[in-house]
């Protein structure tokens, strides 16, 4: 009789064989999308599992001649209708669709203009369609503002929009509603919104229909619903869409306003599809007192639920759910809103934690229920409407909802974050999923693995085995390209009913990790329930538990009572082996005993499956879980989920650099009397990513007395010839040279040979080789007296020969105590530790790509170009000092410039600054500068200088210098005073700290002239400006407040003056370069 793997060898045989039956599995299971994309449109029908954007794809396809996408390389946005017009395949008018990729920029959907108002498209019912996310959008504004005053003139328009963006201050992926709602507001374009996969298709449907009356915009969460796989029933084919889009739209006519019309279609497409679909829609107790206004597909999914879990239980909530935000139909929301209402909060997105602090600013939904319930005839007394703002990087969990329902009734403010206090020992036990779902039988699973790890698509696959059992499955998967340089988590939800959980888990009832890293990364324990079970993939020794495994993570096993099981793969496993025994380590874990088939038909490989079924019993270890470990001490804590923002793995991790080439001095003699044969060109500093020029010092004087500890000085450098130009309050890039002395004593000692040539790939290009000598290399382009990081110490220990000294180095890295006294109290170099380790000895090549890079150093520019045209001007102040050892220590680039004698040439750049002068000449200037800080004060005052020689009126310049003696250190003193006789400084406020007994700083000049600080700052509309240290700016910022108050007083205001402040810096009125 055949075994039981031969029998299933043979029925993959049989599949391949007939590809007509089932549709042959993908070569390698998707980490994120366990289904796949359907390789035919026509195929997606009935019941099955799939992805909003999948079924947004296919209604776009099939009811389009032509789809215009626009989706970001990673957002994966057109995969599949790019797959089903590259096969030519047929929408639901029998031809193939023309599918379009393009762009992001300004004035996206110009291109779409055209072919919406040609004559035969104009002509045409027949939608153009758009695909993007919200971040195009924006883009696409003007062209979408043209088409709604041209309507009637065109094609039907329709965009589905992901709402998807990346933002930067957050550094993750956001759920952007923001876009779409000022677009619509500014357009009068249609919006609707999604709640969920399982209605995705059925809106897209109604937004092509809407289309035939308005440009419209279909909009869903990008970040995690269009991505979620789950099971959706009553899938409409391509001839289904067809059959309602034509028997929808042909029984909308008649002259009526836009909201009758687009509720018409909403009528008729519940007629066809048996739904009860409205423009708002109202979940909760029937007198609900507090009702809550919500737009989105996660925010009107939850708060749905979670009201109607809350009427249940007799509270008087519930929420309006926005489907159709544009047009908005006010007398549809008067009456979706109970009559009983005593209190409406809107939950309005806005763009970021900024504007939901600015009391000035209102959401866009806000407005419009406001405006709806004000201005109706329904109430003699409108009830009271609250605003509660969020930012488009919150994700939301239905606590938080169910928090929000509790305020509305409770307080007159609302807010989204819980606070830590609020929340009782039996809220926290409460797993949100369990209670929605109803369901004793659910359960969650999180898989947490390094993001191209050999069992990464391990997740995907046990989803596949777990969606073929009774229950139904939710599959969702996030990247963080931060932790561990690329992670990737993915969760599993199982319930007897389909439920919609857009949030992520809260108590798995097992958890695997892929990687020990991971757990000084992540809380897992925090999102694995009570009793649950965690599957660590690692080798660690029962000795080694405590040492090896975070005490944070020890703690809370012991305490949730955890039980914690290892896998351990060979090193010279497979990857498909490795992978396929993560599986079947997890089914053991939850006790389920999947077909070997049905592994191997999902993993495509049946001999990786054999292999991992004989070896999954040795490759487990149960790990006894101390009592004492509950008692572990421990500090801080890490996140609980992952930061999404990525939807790919980090392929920047594996970028590999090209190797350095070490040549005799004889091969650059061939390389330059053969150029053309070597393809050799000449280049001033092409390892710098910066526009460069040769100056020539023109000036270099010292300012403070030689007897004095400081040693400041003024430089110059002529431009003649050079074509640098620069702007006001712009900075000189220096690139300095490492001391000769200092470079030739390394290279002797090191025993490298300075005429050498290394080779090295350019950044720009690889197969570009950059070729300069060793010296050369040594003296402008490594930083060999440069703070090595701890990373240097991990990288030369891999070149150590003596155990002992590999070893020691390995410590350095991993003491943090030691590190530190040796980068901050020693100043140990990268060449002390070469001179160190001498077992530790990378060749010249390697010691290139080990040793930081030489950085240029920015000082701000202390001359303006339009009274000295052909130089510019610097004042810096050499840093010295000297250490434990004894040996004198000082600053790179200032020692270098400090030694330049006049006729020196430097490479130099120029960086842009936030230190810009106000466009009007009139505009009062008030600045502060402290010692060096003093710079680019200098070239303010002579441009005010100059534009006053050029006729201009120019307003008043306010300068407060300080420093600790005025006989040592009044830089520029003679020319400030000049400049007071001469009218353009109106006021100049000196602070000589250490002239007299008590200390006079800056800020206490500046109080003592705060009316003349509030007329030139706040009356007369000046800007403030301070340069220099940063010790400083509270003090300063302060006397600033007080002027703010002050002139509040003086006008009967009351004002925030901590917003204040940040309005003007905002407004670039508040301008700090500190350092």
């Amino acid at each position: 009789m055949a075994s039981q793997f031969q029998q299933q060898e043979a029925a993959l045989k049989e599949q391949a064989a007939h590809p007509n039956g089932v549709a042959a599995p993908a070569d390698k299971i998707s980490a994120v999308f366990p289904f796949g994309v359907p390789s035919t449109v026509a195929s997606i029908n009935g019941s099955s599992y799939t992805t909003a954007q999948t079924l947004v794809e296919q209604v776009a396809y099939t009811l389009s001649d032509r789809l215009f996408t626009y989706s970001p390389e990673t957002f994966d946005l057109d995969n599949a209708v790019r797959y089903w017009a590259s096969k030519s395949q047929q929408n639901g008018r029998g031809i193939a669709t023309s599918v379009e990729p393009m762009e992001t920029r300004l004035g996206a959907a110009n291109v779409l203009l055209g072919y919406i108002f040609g004559e035969k498209a104009a002509q045409s019912k027949v939608a153009q369609s758009i695909i993007a996310s919200s971040a195009t959008l924006t883009s696409m504004r003007s062209a979408i503002d043209q088409l709604a005053l041209l309507y009637s003139m065109s094609s039907p328009f329709v965009a589905h929009i992901a709402a998807a963006d990346y933002e930067v201050s957050s550094g993750k992926l956001v759920t952007d509603y923001v876009s779409a709602l000022n677009v619509a507001q500014e357009t009068g374009a249609g919006l609707i919104s999604s709640f969920s996969s399982h209605e995705a298709q059925h809106m897209a449907l109604f937004a092509t229909l809407a289309a035939t009356v308005l440009p419209t915009v279909h909009i869903y969460d990008g970040v995690r619903v269009a991505r979620e796989s789950v099971k959706v029933i009553d899938i409409l084919d391509q001839s289904g869409l067809q059959g309602v889009f034509s028997s929808v739209s042909s029984e909308q006519d008649g002259k009526v306003d836009q909201v009758t019309k687009v509720n018409r279609v909403l009528r008729s497409l519940n007629a066809e599809l048996g739904t009860a679909y409205s423009f708002f829609e109202y979940e909760g107790h029937e007198d609900a007192e507090s009702v809550l206004v919500v737009f989105g597909s996660v925010e009107s999914s939850l708060a749905s639920q979670i009201a109607a879990s809350l009427a249940k239980g007799g509270e008087k909530v519930g929420v309006i759910a926005v489907r159709v935000y544009r047009p908005f139909a006010e007398a549809a929301f008067l009456q979706a809103l109970p009559k009983t209402v005593k209190r409406i909060a809107v939950l309005g997105q806005v763009q970021n934690e900024l504007a939901v602090n600015d009391a000035t600013i209102q959401s866009a939904l806000f407005t419009d229920v406001v405006a709806a319930v004000t201005m109706s005839d329904v109430y003699s007394l409108p009830p009271p409407i609250v605003d509660v703002k969020y930012a488009r990087a919150h994700t939301w969990s239905p606590k938080e909802f169910a928090w929000i329902f509790d305020q509305i009734a409770r307080k007159s403010s609302v807010s989204v974050a819980i606070p830590a206090d609020a929340l009782t020992t039996d809220a926290l036990a409460l797993d949100s999923f369990v209670s929605l779902a109803d369901d004793a039988s659910a359960k969650q699973y999180s898989f947490w693995n390094i993001d191209d790890a050999n069992s990464a698509p391990a997740a995907a696959a046990v989803a596949k085995v777990l969606s073929g059992l009774d229950n139904t499955v939710s599959y969702s998967a996030v990247y963080d390209n931060v932790a561990v340089a690329g992670a990737i988590h993915s969760e599993i939800r199982t319930s007897r009913k389909s439920v919609d959980a857009p949030f992520h888990i809260e108590g798995a009832d097992v958890s695997f990790v892929g990687d020990l890293q991971l757990l000084k990364e992540y809380a897992v324990t925090a999102t694995t329930k009570v009793g649950g079970a965690i599957v660590l993939k690692a080798t660690i020794k029962a000795e080694d538990f405590e040492k090896k495994l975070p005490a944070a993570f020890r703690k809370e096993l012991a305490a949730k009572n955890i039980s914690l099981t290892l896998l351990e793969v060979a090193e010279d496993a497979s990857a498909a082996v490795e992978n396929v025994l993560v599986q079947l380590a997890f089914f053991k874990t939850v006790g389920i005993a999947p077909a070997p088939f049905k592994l191997s038909t999902i993993n495509q490989d049946t001999e990786a499956v054999k292999k991992a079924s004989e070896l999954i019993d040795a490759a487990l270890t149960q790990v006894t879980v101390a009592k004492e470990w509950a008692s572990e001490a421990v500090e801080g804590s890490l996140p609980a989920a992952p930061q999404a923002n990525a939807f790919t793995v980090n392929a920047e991790k594996h970028e590999s650099e090209p190797s350095a080439i070490l040549r005799s001095s004889q091969s650059a003699a061939q390389a330059l009397c053969f150029k053309e044969a070597f393809s050799v060109e000449s280049a001033l500093r092409p390892d710098l990513p910066v526009k460069n020029f040769v100056v020539k010092v023109k000036a270099n004087k010292r300012l403070t007395p030689t007897s004095y500890d400081r040693n400041i000085f003024h430089i110059e450098f002529d431009l003649t010839g050079t074509g640098l130009t620069y702007e006001i309050g712009e900075a000189l890039g220096i690139h300095a040279h490492n001391d000769t002395e200092d470079v030739n004593r390394f290279i002797a000692t090191y025993g490298l040979n300075a005429s050498d040539l290394v080779q090295v790939p350019s950044k720009d290009n690889a197969e570009i080789l950059e070729v300069r000598t060793v010296f050369q290399a040594l003296q402008q382009n490594i930083d060999i007296f440069g703070k090595p990081p701890k990373k240097f110490y991990e990288s030369l220990a891999e070149f150590a020969t003596d155990l002992d000294e590999k070893k020691a180095l390995l410590a350095i890295a991993a003491n943090a105590v030691e590190f530190k006294r040796r980068s901050e109290v020693d100043f140990v170099t990268f060449a002390d530790l070469l001179l160190e380790f001498k077992s530790a000895h990378p060749a010249f090549p390697d010691l290139a790509k080990i040793v930081s890079p030489m950085k240029r150093r920015e000082y701000s520019i202390a001359s303006s170009q339009k009274v000295s045209p052909n130089e510019v001007h610097l004042l810096i102040v050499v840093v010295n000092w000297t250490d434990p050892q004894g040996r004198d220590r000082f600053g790179q680039a200032t020692r270098y410039l400090s030694t330049l004698s006049v006729g020196s040439e430097l490479v130099v750049s120029v960086k842009p600054s936030v230190m810009k002068l106000p466009t009007e000449s009139t505009a009062p200037l008030i600045m502060a500068g402290l010692g060096t800080g003093l710079a680019p004060f200098r070239a303010f005052v002579q441009y005010r200088a100059w534009q006053k020689e050029q006729g201009l009126e120019i307003g008043p310049v306010l300068l407060y210098m300080g420093s600790r003696h005025k006989s040592q250190e009044y830089l520029y003193g003679e020319e400030w005073e000049a400049y007071v006789d001469a009218g353009i400084v109106t006021l100049l406020g000196c602070a000589f700290s250490r002239d007299q007994k008590e200390k006079i700083y800056i800020q206490d000049k500046m109080r003592g002239d705060l009316e003349e600080i509030r007329q030139a700052y706040l009356e007369q509309k000046g800007s403030f400006y301070l340069c220099g240290p940063t010790w400083p700016v509270p003090d300063v910022a302060a006397v600033l407040e007080e002027a703010i108050k002050k002139n509040a007083d003086l006008e009967n205001k009351k004002v925030d003056v901590t917003r204040e402040l940040e309005e003007l810096k905002e407004a670039g009125r508040y301008v700090l370069e500190v350092y």
